[in-house]
C-alpha cells in the first residue's frame, strides 16, 4: 500500500472570491491542489497534478498520446523554493512565483502565478512558465505549458464528471463567436478506469495554427457545474498559434508514493479527475521547439483563468475583470466615442472626395465623434489595389484637392479623423516589395512566402519596423489622423524559418515583434486609437488587445444574422472594445433602422451606412440611437459585467438577448429575428438573477416609438419585453426605482 503523508503547503491564497493552494509532497513534486471558488467542502487533495508538463525531444511522454499532462520531464521537476510580492505599484495583482528543478535536464522552471485580487463574485489568476537551462548541455523543447491543473470538479466530488458542461466557441468569418456546450462526458466517454486499470489517452483539445489566432476557434473556454454552479473560464493570450486541451487522468495525492509505474491506475490507487492544460505553440501541433544553450531561457505565452460560483456569467465576469487589468490605459476606454466608417454597406473601399464629403456631414449631425476612411484611400481609381499595397501615400486621383482637404473637413465638424491601414503586408506587385531586403519579410525554404498575393513584415527586421514607422508617423504626425484601423487580410502558417528557428519558432518570435512594435507605436502616439480588425475577428486575443483599444466584431453585411455575434462578443471582448457594425439605410424600414442601431448599443457604435441619403425621420431615428449612447448607456459601459438571460446565443435563434451589469445599472438588448415554433405573442420573459427581489423600473430607452414595452417582475426576478414585429430590437434599462 502507498505510504502518505501530511503534505507541506507551500503556498496559498484565500478571499471571498478565490482560493489558491499550491503543496509538496513527500517526492518533492509542487501540485496546485486548489483552485476555485470558495466553497463549503473543499477538494481532496487527490486532485492535483505537477504545474507544468514539458516535453524535451528525446524523452518525449510517459503515457502515449497526445496529451500535454503525462511529460517525462514534467513528473521530475522538484520544489526548490517559492517567492511572493506585490506585482508593482498599481494594479490589482499579487505574484507568485514557485521554482522547480529537473536534475536530469537542469532545467529552471519559474512557474508565475498573478494573482487578482479585486474581490466580488469572481476571482482570477494570470499564468506563464520561464524556463532557464542551468546544466553544461543544450536542451531542446517541444512544449511547455502556461498553465497545468487537474482540480477541476466541484466541491463535493472531484471524483465525479458527470456534472461538468464544457463550453467553447467555434470562430469563422462573418460567423464569429459561437459557443457550443457538451457534457464533458460527451467528450470525455467514462472508459471504467478502475477496471482497465490505465489512463484514457483521449482529451477534448482546440487548436489555433498560423497568424490568425482565431481563425477556426476563440482562445476561450469553460468548464460549469451544472448542479452546484461553480465554473472555471479560460483565456490563451497570444496572436499566434495556441493549444488547449481538457482531459480525464489520475490524480495522486501530494503526500503519496506513485509507484513504480504513476501512469497507470490500478483499482483503489487514486481519484479521478479532469485536467486543463493551456499552451501557446508546440511541435506536434505548430513546427514549434526550441534549443536553449547553456543560460538561454524562455517565457511561454500568458493565460488567464477565472473561477466563480455563479456559473458561466460569473466566470465571464471574471476573464472580463482580468482583460481590464491588463490593458494598457488609454483615454478611448473611459470616452467610448461614436465611430462613423465608411466601408460596411457603403462606399465598400472605394472613397472619393466627391463621396465623402456628404458622408462625413451626414456623419457629424448624427452625433459621430470619429470619421475613419477606410480601405481604397492610396489607390487609384479603378485599381486593384489588392496586390500592390505597402507605400500608404494618399491617391491624388481619388482626392483631387488631397486627402488632406477631406480630413480638414471631418476636423472642422468636430469629428477626429480615422484611416484604414495594413500594416503588416506587402503585395506582390509594390515598389515596397523591391526596396526592402528579402530577410524584412516571411521566409521559409528561402522563399519568400506569398500569401494572397501578399508579403508578410517580419517586424523582427530592423527595415521593416522603420518602413512601418514611417507610414504611420507620417499619417499621424503630419496628416493629423487620430484613429488606424488596422486590418490585416491573410493568413500565413506554420511560420518562417529566418534565424535557424523551427517555423513554428521564428513565427512566435515574429508574433512577439509585433507586439513590441504596437507598443513602440503607442508610446509615440499615446493619444492615438488603434482598432484591432482581421477580417473582421480573426485576431480576437488579448496579446492584441491588451495594446489596441477597438476589436472589430465581425465583417457580417446582414443586419439580421448580426445579433447572435453582438451577443457573444463580450464572452470574448471587454464589452467598451467589442465594435459593431450599424449600418442604417435609406431603404430600410424604422423598424430594420432600430434593429441594426441596437445591435452596436452595448459596445461601441461603429455607424456606417448612407446618412446622406435619408429621409429626416430616418436620419432623426439613427440619431436617437446615438443620443440614447451617449447619454445613458455609454458612461457604465466599461464598469459592466456580461450576462446571458437567455443562454449563449445560437446562430439561428429567433429571439437573442445580451445584458450589461453595472453596479448601478442594468442595461439589456433584445433582438426578435423571427417567429417561435409554434403561437409566438411577441412577447419573451428574461431571467435577472442579480436583481431579484429589488425595486427596479424598466424603461425601454431604443426605440421610443416602435411599440416596445418591458415590465418587472421583482419577485421571481423576471423582465418581460414584448416586440410585435419582426424584425424588431430594443434596449432596456433598469435601475432604481
Amino acid at each position: 500500500m502507498a505510504r502518505t503523508e501530511q503534505p507541506l503547503q507551500v503556498a496559498g491564497w484565500a478571499n471571498e472570491s478565490l482560493e489558491l493552494r499550491i503543496e509538496v509532497g513527500r517526492d518533492g513534486m509542487a501540485r496546485l491542489t486548489r483552485l476555485a471558488a470558495p466553497c463549503a467542502k473543499p477538494l481532496s487533495r487527490d486532485a492535483a497534478l505537477p504545474l507544468l508538463d514539458v516535453i524535451v525531444t528525446g524523452e518525449g511522454r510517459g503515457w502515449s498520446g497526445g496529451r500535454y499532462c503525462e511529460s517525462e520531464a514534467g513528473g521530475r521537476f522538484r520544489y526548490a523554493g517559492h517567492s511572493e510580492r506585490a506585482a508593482g505599484a498599481a494594479g490589482p495583482w499579487r505574484e507568485l512565483r514557485v521554482d522547480l528543478d529537473d536534475p536530469v535536464t537542469g532545467l529552471r522552471a519559474e512557474v508565475f502565478y498573478l494573482i487578482m485580487d479585486a474581490g466580488g463574485a469572481a476571482g482570477g489568476v494570470r499564468t506563464w512558465v520561464r524556463l532557464e537551462n542551468r546544466a553544461q548541455r543544450p536542451v531542446t523543447i517541444e512544449s511547455a505549458t502556461s498553465f497545468l491543473f487537474g482540480g477541476l470538479g466541484t466541491c463535493r466530488d472531484p471524483d465525479d464528471l458527470a456534472d461538468l458542461d464544457l463550453l467553447w466557441a467555434e470562430n469563422d468569418w462573418m460567423a464569429e463567436g459561437r459557443w457550443q456546450q457538451r457534457p464533458l462526458r460527451g467528450a470525455l466517454p467514462d472508459l471504467d478506469r478502475r477496471s482497465l486499470g490505465a489512463d484514457p489517452r483521449g482529451c477534448f483539445s482546440l487548436t489555433s495554427a498560423g497568424t490568425w489566432s482565431t481563425g477556426r476557434y476563440l482562445p476561450v473556454g469553460a468548464l460549469v457545474n451544472r448542479r452546484t454552479g461553480h465554473a472555471w473560464a479560460w483565456q490563451i493570450e497570444h496572436n499566434g498559434g495556441w493549444h488547449w486541451q481538457v482531459g480525464e487522468c489520475t490524480h495522486r495525492s501530494a503526500g503519496s508514493d506513485p509507484g513504480p509505474n504513476r501512469r497507470h491506475a490500478p483499482a483503489g490507487a487514486a481519484v479521478s479527475g479532469a485536467y486543463l492544460a493551456l499552451l501557446g505553440p508546440a511541435y506536434a501541433e505548430h513546427h514549434w521547439q526550441v534549443t536553449l544553450n547553456p543560460g538561454d531561457a524562455f517565457s511561454t505565452v500568458p493565460a488567464s483563468i477565472a473561477v466563480s460560483p455563479e456559473g458561466f456569467d460569473g466566470a465571464m465576469a471574471g476573464l472580463t475583470a482580468i482583460r481590464r487589468a491588463i490593458r494598457r490605459p488609454h483615454e478611448d476606454a473611459r470616452r467610448l466615442p461614436v465611430i462613423f466608417n465608411d466601408y460596411m454597406n457603403t462606399l465598400m473601399s472605394n472613397p472619393t472626395t466627391e463621396r465623402l464629403l456628404p458622408l462625413i456631414d451626414a456623419a457629424a449631425q448624427a452625433g459621430a465623434e470619429y470619421f475613419c476612411i477606410d480601405a481604397g484611400w492610396y489607390a487609384e481609381i479603378d485599381e486593384n489595389w489588392w496586390g500592390t499595397v505597402g507605400a500608404w501615400r494618399p491617391s491624388p486621383t481619388r482626392f483631387p484637392g488631397g486627402l488632406a482637404a477631406v480630413l480638414d473637413r471631418i476636423r472642422e465638424l468636430g469629428m477626429v479623423p480615422g484611416l484604414w491601414l495594413e500594416p503588416e503586408v506587402v503585395g506582390v506587385g509594390s515598389d515596397v516589395a523591391r526596396q526592402l531586403p528579402a530577410d524584412a519579410f516571411f521566409r521559409r525554404g528561402g522563399q519568400l512566402i506569398v500569401e494572397h498575393g501578399r508579403y508578410h513584415l517580419d517586424l523582427r527586421h530592423p527595415a521593416a519596423v522603420k518602413h512601418l514607422d514611417q507610414a504611420v508617423d507620417y499619417l499621424v504626425g503630419e496628416l493629423g489622423v487620430g484613429y488606424l484601423k488596422f486590418d490585416y487580410n491573410i493568413a500565413v502558417g506554420p511560420g518562417p524559418e529566418t534565424g535557424g528557428l523551427s517555423a513554428g519558432a521564428g513565427l512566435l518570435a515574429a508574433n512577439r515583434a509585433h507586439l513590441d512594435w504596437l507598443d513602440a507605436v503607442l508610446d509615440r502616439h499615446p493619444g492615438l486609437v488603434i482598432e484591432n480588425c482581421s477580417s473582421g475577428g480573426m485576431r480576437t486575443d488579448y496579446a492584441l488587445l491588451s495594446r489596441m483599444q477597438l476589436q472589430s466584431t465581425s465583417d457580417q453585411q446582414e443586419f439580421i444574422r448580426y445579433p447572435p455575434i453582438a451577443a457573444a462578443a463580450p464572452a470574448a471582448i471587454t464589452p467598451e472594445q467589442g465594435a459593431v457594425w450599424a449600418y442604417p439605410q435609406p431603404e430600410f424600414t424604422d423598424d430594420e433602422i432600430a434593429f441594426t442601431m441596437a445591435s452596436a448599443l452595448l459596445g461601441r457604435i461603429h455607424l456606417s451606412g448612407h446618412l446622406d441619403r435619408m429621409s429626416g425621420r430616418q436620419r432623426a431615428l439613427v440619431a436617437e440611437a446615438v443620443q440614447v449612447y451617449k447619454r445613458d448607456i455609454r458612461n457604465a459601459i466599461a464598469q459592466s459585467a456580461p450576462f446571458w438571460p437567455l443562454g449563449l446565443p445560437g446562430w439561428d435563434a429567433p429571439w437573442v438577448a445580451l445584458g450589461l451589469r453595472a453596479p448601478r445599472v442594468t442595461h439589456l438588448t433584445i433582438w426578435r429575428r423571427g417567429p417561435r415554433q409554434g403561437t409566438d405573442t411577441g412577447q419573451i420573459t428574461l431571467a435577472v438573477p442579480h436583481l431579484r427581489g429589488a425595486p427596479v423600473s424598466a424603461t425601454v430607452l431604443y426605440p421610443r416609438e416602435a411599440g416596445a414595452e418591458a415590465s418587472w417582475d421583482p419577485s421571481p426576478g423576471m423582465l418581460a419585453v414584448t416586440l410585435p414585429r419582426v424584425p424588431s430590437a430594443c434596449v432596456v434599462r433598469m435601475a432604481p426605482a
